[in-house]
This record gives structure tokens, C-alpha cells and sequence, in this order.
């Protein structure tokens, strides 16, 4: 039922002999970009329906077979089939799966090699490959993909990024530099920053988990018209604003809160809040009370 409903003669998937079949999956088909993800039980997918793959082993050790090639997948690595040929993809547990699909051969014309550039592992700590799972995370975090001005050039980011991945003929590699990486450094830099605003988020530390200067990174920053610590202190106040209006925290002071968020010097912490949001934190918290906010 399943090959004939997804699949028909392009799309086959032959279950492991000592598990039935489970799939639950969520794929999304936008204009020139399929991305698809979920979990599935142990099986091997053959394709041939013509539309290029990169495919993101994210479960134990995984087995891809193009080109006459078995190439064996640890976890986190990838690997891109082309739909000009037989392609396999075999997961030997349960596990968590994620592709991205590139409808009629779209991928293939911005390869410079398509006979090296699919079939072949690529590694996790591939730089290209990381710059798209971050810019793919970023993506999902801020719900981009659903708002339908932001598409169109999200789509092409992923495509640029993509072919960095895989390699890319030297027109493609230019516009992707020029169009994408800098925005997909930029999305994996606030993701990071979003997740110890409680810390001391420096700078430096940052440059240093990127492998990037501290100079490019307050440059990615000036190209929105803003500065890393306006980014930090943005957000770091908005988390604040949040727990106050929450019911969860209720327990806790406001000074706690402000440390909590990453100030460390309340004073200053209730200036810059009234400055931003027109009330000070315990207005805000009191808002919520009289049921004004």
C-alpha cells in the first residue's frame, strides 16, 4: 500500500525481515525544494523518480549505494543521490532521517562533477555540510520556511549551500559566497548566542566555536545594522520580559530574573529595560496582574 500510494515504480522501500514497516515522516514541497523528516523503521529505499537527494544520516551507521559505490554513512554524515541514476539508501535500525529533495535533477547543473559530487560521503565535519545543517536548524527555530516572502530566498540559500557541500562548479561557488554563506554563518552565530544568553556570551567565545575572527563576526552583525551586543542585549531583554509576564516565575525576584538572562548588574538592568519596553520590570510584572498587558 505504501509503494504504490508514495512511490508507485520510481520509489520503492523493502522493510527489514525482522521489523514491520513504520514511517512518520513530515515532508514539506515547496517551489523547487522538498525537505522531509521524521523517523522510520530499519529499510532500504530505492529511487529513480528523477529528483536529486542529499540525504542526512542521522540515526547508527547507514549504507548508500550509487554509481556501482557502497559507501558506508556514520552518523551525521551525508550523502547526495542523483536522480539521473539508481540510487539506495539502507538504515539497518529505527531512527531519525532527514532529506532534502531537489525536484528534476535541480541540484545537478550547479555540481562540477556530478559522478564525484554524488554517491560519495560526505563527512560531518565537512565546514559546507555544517553551514547547512546550521542554516537548516535556524530555519526551523524561526519558522522561515512558512512565511512566503522569506521563501524564495531561503530556497536559493539552500541550494548555493548545498552545492558548497558537494562542490560546486566555480560560478555556482561565487554566488553562494556572495549570496549565502555569510547569511547562514550569521543564523548558526544567533542560534548559538540564543542558547547561553544565561552565560557570559563574549565575543571572542563565539569567534573561537565558529573558527571565525571576532572581527568578520561584528562585521555579519553591521551588514543587518546592528552589533553583537546589541543582539545580546535585544534578546537577553526580551527572555527577561517573557518571564516576567509569566506566571511560571512568579516565584522568583527580579533580580533573579535579570541574573538569570545573563545581567549581572541589576541597576543597569533596569535602566536599559525601561529604556527599551517604556515600563520597568516591576510594571511589567504588575501589567500582568491588573490584566492590562
Amino acid at each position: 500500500m505504501f509503494r504504490e500510494t508514495f512511490g508507485g515504480d520510481r520509489i520503492r522501500v523493502e522493510p527489514s525481515p525482522d521489523e514491520s514497516l513504520q514511517i512518520d515522516v513530515t515532508l514539506m514541497k515547496l517551489p523547487g525544494l522538498g525537505l522531509l523528516s521524521g523517523y522510520r523503521s530499519a529499510l532500504r529505499s530505492d529511487f529513480a523518480d528523477g529528483h536529486d537527494r542529499l540525504v542526512f544520516n542521522l540515526g547508527s551507521e547507514a549504507l548508500a549505494k550509487q554509481f556501482g559505490r557502497e559507501v558506508v554513512l556514520e552518523p551525521s554524515a551525508a550523502i547526495a543521490l542523483s536522480g539521473a541514476d539508481w540510487g539506495s539508501f539502507t538504515t539497518p535500525r529505527t531512527g531519525p532521517i532527514a532529506t532534502l529533495v531537489f525536484p528534476r535533477g535541480g541540484l545537478l547543473p550547479l555540481l562540477n562533477d556530478v559522478g564525484r559530487s554524488c554517491g560519495r560521503r560526505i563527512p560531518s565535519n565537512s565546514p559546507a555540510l555544517r553551514l547547512l545543517r546550521g542554516y537548516l536548524n535556524a530555519l526551523q527555530m524561526s519558522d522561515g520556511m512558512s512565511t512566503f516572502a522569506l521563501q524564495p530566498l531561503a530556497i536559493a540559500h539552500i541550494y548555493d549551500l548545498a552545492a558548497l557541500a558537494l562542490g560546486a562548479t566555480r560560478e555556482a561557488e561565487e554566488i553562494a559566497r556572495g549570496r549565502s554563506v555569510r547569511v547562514a554563518r550569521l543564523q548558526a552565530i544567533k542560534i548559538a548566542i540564543l542558547g547561553n544568553l544565561d552565560r557570559d556570551v563574549s565575543v571572542g567565545h563565539i569567534a573561537a566555536q565558529h573558527e571565525l575572527s571576532p572581527r568578520y563576526i561584528r562585521m555579519l552583525f553591521e551588514s543587518e545594522g546592528t552589533s553583537f551586543t546589541e543582539f545580546v542585549r535585544e534578546h537577553r531583554l526580551k527572555r527577561a520580559r517573557s518571564k516576567l509576564l509569566s506566571r511560571r516565575f512568579d516565584h522568583l525576584r527580579i533580580s533573579d530574573i535579570a541574573y538569570q538572562v545573563g545581567f549581572n548588574d541589576l541597576s543597569y538592568f533596569i535602566r536599559t529595560f525601561r529604556r527599551r519596553f517604556g515600563r520597568s520590570p516591576r510594571e511589567i510584572r504588575e501589567l500582568r496582574f491588573t490584566g492590562l498587558e
